[in-house]
């Protein structure tokens, strides 16, 4: 009889686990399988196991191609195997091509005289995912809000950061899920920080490699209003619930679709920009929607000088302008009044409000 023995964390046991538990089993006649303790899985990865280990060991036990299952216990790095491994003495250890502690278990093989197996890579049976895959997902949120920005945006990508400049920005509702978006895509609101999010990643590391900036998975991750200090990483300087601006905002699409990261390198004027953020800086500080509105306003007038195209007036509007910088998406307006934002809805099919959100609801 050959024995083979197989070990890992199998936190969360998936389709790709009984397809490696099934191959190694191929390559002899009795499989033990070693999963890590819940002790060991703290120390050796910081997060708590899926199972307790008896529970998970009872699972792994009912599957068939597996006669024996042990728990490790040891405290070193990638062989806390190794008591149960010395005491067994099997024939083989099977590994994947991609195990990193090789070269420790060729060692422990060694010791017994046991063979070294990598298993080839084969085509899986289902479509691969990991443990960590799989905490991420079930970590995510079932949904999530979308963003405005009042002023300094570009402030918050690293090569156009100042140090007297600001990020001012608001999450909004109605919020989205991957099965419901409600709003237009590619839009200037944020939405690959939410998608992110969404899929249990953070964002801000894949926003920075696209070029852009970390003000989107940032405010959506925190939520409500925001003023955030301008610089390579996020750094909350005030938040509060928003309600200053509720009942105020609405987004006009412009017809358009924009692309950021393709236009993340143009010249334009950050002085202005962060002169804008410190306008709308003092606005949110101060509770006076009035002051917000000379930030978004004095914002918009540097997206003119850029290049974008006028937008249409509104009575009551005390500012608006572009919600991302890619000359088209969703331009915000905010105005002096409900009845004023009710008006300006009523009469532009292209328009639709919105509401600060903030996880202290």
């Amino acid at each position: 009889m050959r024995h083979v023995f197989v070990s890992g964390c199998y936190d969360i046991i998936h389709a790709g686990h009984v397809q490696f538990f099934r191959e190694a089993k191929a390559q002899g006649d009795f499989l033990t399988v070693s999963f890590a303790s819940e002790e060991v899985l703290w120390a050796h990865k910081q997060r708590r196991s899926s199972l307790p280990d008896e529970h998970k060991k009872g699972i792994l036990e009912a599957l068939d191609m597996i006669d024996q299952v042990v728990i490790g216990k040891g405290t070193e790095h990638g062989l806390d195997f190794k008591e149960d491994f010395l005491r067994l003495k099997p024939h083989i250890l099977a590994v994947t091509e991609d195990d990193q502690y090789g070269q420790l278990k060729r060692d422990l093989c060694t010791q017994i005289g046991a063979e070294y197996v990598i298993l080839p890579k084969t085509p899986p049976q289902f479509a691969p995912v990991s443990t960590s895959q799989l905490v991420k997902w079930i970590r995510a949120p079932k949904d999530a809000p979308l963003r405005v920005d009042f002023a300094g945006g570009w402030l918050d990508v690293p090569s156009h950061a100042r140090e007297d400049g600001f990020i001012v920005n608001c999450a909004i509702q109605p919020k989205v899920s991957l099965r419901d978006w409600g709003y237009e895509r590619n839009a200037g609101l944020g939405g690959s920080g939410a998608w992110a999010l969404l899929n249990g990643n953070t964002g801000v590391d894949e926003e920075l490699a696209l070029g852009v900036g970390w003000q989107d998975p940032a405010v959506i991750r925190e939520t409500g209003l925001c003023v955030w200090r301008s610089g390579t990483k996020p750094s909350l300087e005030f938040k509060s619930d928003g309600s200053m601006i509720r009942g105020l905002m609405a987004l006009l699409w412009s017809g358009k679709s924009h692309d950021t990261p393709a236009i993340a390198s143009r010249d334009r004027d950050y002085g202005a920009i962060t002169a804008a953020s410190r306008l709308a800086r003092n606005g949110v500080l101060s509770g006076n929607v009035v002051d917000l509105a000379q930030g978004v306003a004095a914002s918009y007038a540097a997206q003119l000088a850029e290049g974008m195209d006028p937008l249409p007036e509104a009575t009551g509007c005390l500012g608006r302008k572009y919600c991302g910088g890619g000359f088209g998406g969703y331009a915000l307006y905010l105005f002096g009044t409900t009845e004023q934002r009710t008006d300006f809805l009523a009469t532009n099919s292209s328009a639709r409000p919105i509401e600060p959100y903030s996880n202290w609801e």
